[in-house]
């Protein structure tokens, strides 16, 4: 068996203008970073977002991707969907008579109403902002 003389390059360019480097497992890689600014905290929902992305809507997922907008994106789909929670929640504990009252004289009470309030508020967030 004749070994291979040829020595592969380091870093390559393609086709597409996009650099790829030559990795440890003998593969190339494209050169891809985020642009500058667009390193964003992405929380609990953002990261719901990304998983629904990929997972279901490949192609706008590759795109925001690709353009360097994915963590802004997830960034302001996890923000948006905190701000919901913060108006249902008041308006669900409204409506379901949740006091400070209540929650002074039988605190057990407004516990388990607060839960039911935040569970039904997050299934709305995450109906109409993650999965939408």
């Amino acid at each position: 068996m004749m070994k291979s003389t040829k020595t592969l390059e380091k870093h390559i360019v393609g086709e597409n203008v996009i650099g790829y480097t030559l990795r440890e497992d003998g593969l190339y890689y494209p050169d891809l970073e985020l642009p500058e600014g667009t390193h964003y905290n992405i929380g609990k929902y953002g990261l719901m977002r990304c998983e629904y992305l990929e997972k279901h809507h490949r192609g706008e997922y590759i795109r925001l991707l690709l353009d360097g907008k994915l963590n802004e994106h997830l960034h302001k789909v996890d923000e948006e969907c905190h701000t919901r929670m913060e108006q249902l929640v008041e308006q669900m504990k409204a409506g379901a008579g949740i006091t400070e009252e209540l929650k002074a004289t039988d605190q057990m009470k407004w516990v388990g109403m607060m839960n039911n309030v935040r569970n039904a508020a997050e299934e709305v967030v995450i109906t109409e902002l993650v999965y939408a």
